[in-house]
């Protein structure tokens, strides 16, 4: 069974960080695991390269690839695509009501400490963004993070609800938000016009970024980042914002429930969850797998496609993405009560101890390996290759952070988050923080 976390008998009233002691092992666990796929996906899509090249082209090469990475990208559709990203704005929420639930514990208001947090988190995303890759979730999160506060004293029922609209039904307003002016056009050819339009702009824009990509300095990376993050990549990303606050809502209202803390008392929901998210996946994913080889096969193309499509097929790729992560999570949780698993799978949970260290690494080395002025292998790998490459990277991780926090209380990017976000400079050997106990205790 998963122990349950240690409750201090008389909670100190001054804010400070959680001590290891004090965490779930099972959410740390689903950290990293998240982390994995997360880094998989950043990789497949943006990393690689591929979504820079033209649709034409990456259509071509997926029916000519080999069978490995044909196999690869359809299972990478299925089950990785949107899927690890929505687990992890998931525990972003969560982690939002386990520290609300600890400040209530303490009789303070969460909303100092959490402010602070939350605009350190800002600064380090926008200087990944700008300075390392353009795809940062961090300048996100840290934003959406204050959307919050307006939540946090409403009904289970309304959270619920607001939750599954923002994150299924946002969707279709996202297509509305990137398709606004082809829908306002006059005649059916004027909004085909506007559309190619958009397109061949958009494609010339990439295809300026992927050339400094590929053969450019660092600054003209950082120049290109810039570029291309303000005229194309913020449009896509403004269309899917609060589709991602919507399933942070799902977090804070698991955390408000505490069925991570009790899973025992929960078996019987995580089981039903279960069952149905892997028939939501299926669906939802299914179907987008299903179009997506009618284009490679070129029953159909993006040109002659419905104008009702994207509004068919957004809600139901939403639907899958929360399909397969409620399965992720409930797969990973029920075996967690069992012994065997739980040492397994707890091999990932240093990883998510560090997460925020090991998520800004995946960026710094990715950037050296498929950047130009690193290793230059952009455009160079498929996907199969791209998840081996991947898996190789975080194999590493999980043994750094095993060995990192065996001598240290915290990643080191998370030290100087949480030593900014207090204000005064944490302990961080472990040694040192069991001096500090001891001289408080005395």
């Amino acid at each position: 069974m998963t122990p349950s976390p240690s409750e201090p008998s008389a909670p100190s009233a001054e804010a400070r960080p959680v001590d290891s002691s004090e965490r779930l092992a099972l959410l740390d666990t689903l950290r990293g695991f998240a982390l994995c796929g997360v880094f998989i996906s950043n990789v497949v899509v943006w990393f690689s390269g591929w979504a820079f090249l033209p649709r034409e082209q990456v259509l071509a090469t997926l029916n000519n690839a080999p069978l490995v990475d044909r196999v690869t990208w359809q299972a990478f559709s299925l089950l990785v695509a949107g899927k690890f990203i929505t687990l992890f704005s998931f525990l972003f929420g969560l982690g939002f009501a386990v520290q609300m639930g600890r400040a209530e514990a303490r009789g303070t208001s969460i909303t100092p400490l959490y402010v602070r947090r939350l605009g350190v988190m800002l600064v380090m995303g926008l200087a990944h963004l700008f300075l390392i890759w353009y795809g940062d979730i961090l300048s996100t999160y840290a934003v959406l993070g204050f959307g919050l506060f307006l939540f946090r004293g409403r009904s289970d029922r309304t959270l619920l609800i607001s939750a599954l609209v923002l994150a299924l039904g946002w969707s279709i307003v996202g297509v509305v938000i990137l398709r606004f002016p082809q829908l306002m056009a006059d005649t059916p050819e004027a909004g085909a016009a506007i559309a190619k339009a958009a397109t061949e702009k958009s494609a010339a824009i990439k295809a300026q970024t992927l050339a400094a990509f590929m053969s450019g300095s660092w600054l003209d990376v950082t120049k290109a980042t810039s570029h291309f993050f303000f005229r194309d990549y913020l449009p896509l990303l403004l269309a899917i914002t609060l589709s991602t606050f919507g399933r942070f809502l799902l977090g804070l209202l698991a955390g408000r429930r505490r069925i991570f803390h009790d899973v025992p008392q929960h078996l019987r929901l995580f089981r039903r969850l279960l069952r149905w998210g892997f028939v939501a996946g299926v669906i939802g994913s299914g179907s987008g797998l299903v179009l997506q080889q009618l284009l490679v096969k070129k029953v159909f193309t993006p040109e002659t496609l419905p104008t009702w499509v994207p509004f068919v097929t957004a809600p139901l790729r939403n639907l899958g993405e929360l399909g397969f992560a409620a399965v992720y999570i409930c797969a990973i949780t029920l075996l967690f009560q069992r012994a065997t698993w739980q040492r397994f799978l707890g091999l990932l949970a240093p990883v998510g101890r560090m997460a925020l260290t090991n998520y800004l690494s995946q960026s710094v080395i990715s950037a050296l390996f498929f950047y130009g002025y690193g290793l230059g292998f952009i455009t160079k790998l498929g996907p199969a290759a791209c998840v081996a490459y991947c898996l190789a990277i975080f194999s590493v991780q999980v043994v750094w952070s095993h060995l990192w926090l065996s001598r240290f209380r915290f990643g080191p990017v998370e030290w100087v988050w949480r030593s900014l976000t207090y204000g005064k400079a944490q302990p961080m050997r472990r040694d040192d923080a069991s001096s500090q106990r001891t001289t408080v205790s005395a």
